[in-house]
């Protein structure tokens, strides 16, 4: 990861280290992972001693999937502060992600001597134990975490993947439905459950715990592939096409999405379609040998017998003891004509066949399986042990879900689910618009962005960058964007510490501390801009938009914390967002006074409406919003999910409608959905 732009030794010094760390803390808790480690660096530059910084650091990159730095991290915490126990935590995450389970235990096994009964370290460690086959020691550590904790729910469901993984189905049945007891919203326990009942050929069953896992994650179109294999071998062929279907609007390049629903078209005599399927599958990747040879079969009954045999002698090559290929490459040349060749494979097949039955064990069948890593894609295992060889070679043109079921979601937060948005399905509105020396992105939509104030202060060069007005917060997580915006923090500071900083140095330099989100900084900075110029509708705007986000990132840091004090943490921080509320609003009504037209002070404060709950104030902020412009699709968007909430639907329809027309792509897939 490329370091942030150096700063000078005597910058450095007089960086206040905790003061940095905190506002790194502050942004990691918004999981605006990138620029908390721009925060951290600082910290650690000013302060190269302090085990903190490199603590929050390895949180982030864990977060970012970067497990052998944020491993790294964790070793440089300890060496600071051994007794840091929450860093064997992570750095036993960070191992264990990179398939380093022995090492791993023993980072939890180092935590438990600090904290015996800590939760997490059990869960973790009792995985950990169950991924490295130390069955007797997973099973002791399971035991002793739900003991401890008798209504954690994931630690049922970890215990039942353990119980299918040492084959006792019964044992994991159990766990998983007292899992699903404690969380209804727990869709891996549903997904594992699902996988057992299919391993018994029990559909209904395995069909309901299918269902309940796609509502919890409409959006996830493997679940799709795997729900349609189960209503397939329930014999509902129509539900198993239409969840084909819609599995690849959701991914067009789902794979597995496409071999079945080409194996149901061929099953059907849709031969041309189910061609084009295969071919679609084969582009994404050629090595799959399934496809290859289902396409041959399906262009033998296309009557195109030299595509067949182009398709069977690379399977042949492939493997060559798979004698279906000779018997289809017979078929094929029979066709064309040429009965000498014909006979030649037909003649191999014959002796492949034959060679088996007089010695099985010495003259094994190859067995065409293709492995997990190539195409991610399994059969259902109903009685695998037991098949014939017969019956694997039946399953080269069966069916495959979607190898998911039996993984044991992680991630290094102190509930293990996840986000609890997740769990229902959500509408996110389109952003508040906010002031950025970031330029926005160019979309399909027909808003411009104009504000006229600001677009005044931009012509009339009072500050060297230009200013714009952008829909959501920009990233400035990367190191070189992050360190331009802290260069130019220290530009204002120049001027500014000079005495001759004026209203539009002070909103400069608010904007840049807000889009690094140091909003306690930002604000005092706003607040002096309007106190020198209380007619600055710009800098109201810009405070607005602060007030509000300051409150919301005090009440996230507060549900992050680790505090005794709790419940009072959490008390003060609700008591901040909602004056951090108040004060929003109260700054867009401001800048409607002085320029009425001001569509997005309507906008926003439409928003904010809608993260209360008092959809009518929304709607009706929107709906002034396009009064002046009638071409602003976000308005139309936001205002259409407003009256889905109060369930106007009628009226949702036309507003999703209209947006989707005006370029708010979303649109269309929430219509689609509530259709």
């Amino acid at each position: 990861m490329a370091a942030v732009a150096t700063l000078p030794v005597t910058v450095a010094a007089q960086i206040n280290a905790e003061q940095v760390l905190a506002i790194g803390r502050n942004v990691l808790s918004m999981d605006d992972y990138m620029l908390s480690i721009q925060y951290f660096n600082q910290a650690i530059k000013a302060k190269p001693y302090l085990a903190d910084p490199y603590f929050f650091r390895a949180i982030a990159k864990l977060s970012l999937d970067d497990y052998a730095g944020a491993e790294e991290d964790c070793t440089l915490a300890l060496e600071r502060n051994r007794f840091k126990s929450e860093a064997y935590k992570v750095r036993g995450f960070a191992r264990q992600s990179m398939g380093l389970d022995s090492l791993a235990i023993d980072d939890y096994n180092r935590g438990l001597e600090h904290n015996p009964y800590d939760k997490y370290f059990l869960f973790y460690k009792a995985v950990a134990q169950t991924e490295s086959e130390r069955w007797a020691g997973a099973d002791s550590t399971f035991s002793v975490l739900l003991r401890q904790y008798p209504g954690f729910e994931e630690g049922y469901a970890a215990r039942g993947r353990f119980n299918v993984l040492r084959g006792d189905t019964v044992a994991a049945m159990s766990d998983l439905d007292r899992a699903i007891s404690i969380d209804p919203a727990l869709v891996n326990a549903y997904l594992m459950r699902a996988d057992i009942n299919a391993s018994r050929r029990q559909w209904q069953e395995a069909m309901g715990d299918m269902d309940q896992a796609v509502k919890l994650r409409p959006q996830e179109s493997n679940l799709y592939v795997n729900r349609a294999f189960v209503r397939y071998n329930a014999d509902d062929f129509f539900g198993a096409m239409s969840d084909y279907n819609y599995a690849l609007q959701l991914n067009p390049n789902n794979a597995a999405a496409l071999f079945n629903r080409a194996l149901l078209r061929y099953e059907v005599k849709d031969l041309e379609r189910s061609a084009s399927d295969l071919t679609s599958v084969l582009a994404l990747d050629p090595s799959n040998f399934h496809a290859l040879y289902n396409r041959g079969l399906v262009y033998l009954d296309l009557q195109r017998p030299k595509e067949a045999a182009a398709d069977f002698a690379a399977i042949s090559k492939r493997y060559p003891r798979f004698y279906p290929a000779y018997y289809a490459l017979a078929e094929a040349y029979r066709d064309m004509g040429d009965m000498r060749t014909a006979m030649q494979y037909a003649r191999r097949g014959d002796q492949l066949v034959e060679g088996y039955i007089t010695d099985p064990t010495h003259n094994r069948l190859d067995r065409p399986t293709i492995a997990r890593a190539e195409a991610n894609t399994k059969g259902m295992r109903p009685g695998q042990d037991g098949e014939s060889e017969e019956e694997v070679m039946s399953r080269f043109n069966q069916l495959v879900t979607v190898s998911e079921a039996n993984e044991t979601p992680l991630s290094y937060n102190e509930k293990i689910k996840g986000r609890v948005q997740d769990r229902d399905v959500q509408v996110e509105p389109e952003p508040m618009y906010t002031l950025s020396f970031l330029m926005p992105p160019t979309t399909l939509r027909s808003i411009s962005n104009y504000f006229r104030e600001l677009d005044e202060l931009n012509a009339a060069r009072y500050i060297r960058q230009q200013m714009y007005l952008n829909a959501g917060a920009a990233s400035v997580g990367e190191s070189e964007v992050a360190g331009r915006m802290f260069d130019m923090v220290g530009e204002y500071d120049g001027i500014i510490n000079s005495g001759s900083g004026r209203p539009v140095d002070y909103l400069a330099r608010g904007v840049l501390y807000s889009m690094l989100k140091n909003y306690e900084a930002a604000l005092a900075d706003l607040d002096k801009a309007i106190s020198l110029n209380p007619q600055f509708t710009v800098a109201y705007m810009a405070r607005a938009y602060t007030r509000y986000v300051h409150g919301a990132s005090v009440l996230a840091a507060a549900a992050a914390g680790d505090s005794d004090d709790t419940e009072a943490s959490r008390r003060l921080a609700q008591m901040a967002a909602q004056r951090g509320v108040a004060d929003a609003l109260a700054d867009y009504d401001v800048a409607l006074q002085q320029d009425p037209r001001l569509i997005f002070a309507w906008f926003n404060k439409g928003n904010i409406y809608y993260a209360l709950g008092d959809f009518t104030s929304a709607i009706q902020s929107f709906s002034e919003a396009l009064r002046i412009d009638p071409d602003f699709g976000q308005a139309y968007f936001n205002r259409g999910i407003s009256y889905l909430r109060m369930g106007n639907k009628a009226q949702a329809f036309t507003d999703l409608s209209k947006a989707g027309e005006l370029g708010v792509l979303p649109s269309y897939n929430l219509l689609k959905r509530m259709k």
